[in-house]
């Protein structure tokens, strides 16, 4: 049996959906930290989505295309 290759461009747009995720996660959590005040008692659902963002954005970068 032959193994099927992943596309090369399937695998780009998976690492790259990645870091832009990781990015978003991180810029939620700077900006969440930036607004402590303004947000009241809220801030920790804001840092876990954030935190979440970030490792779902890992997951996808050290995930390996089988």
């Amino acid at each position: 049996m032959s193994e099927m290759e992943v596309p090369v461009g399937l695998s780009i747009a998976e690492k790259l959906l990645g870091l832009v995720i990781l990015v978003l996660g991180v810029l939620a959590i700077y900006y969440t930290y930036q607004a402590l005040e303004a947000l009241g008692q809220t801030w920790p659902i804001f840092m876990a989505l954030g935190a979440f963002l970030i490792v779902i954005g890992l997951a996808l970068i050290l995930a390996r295309a089988e």
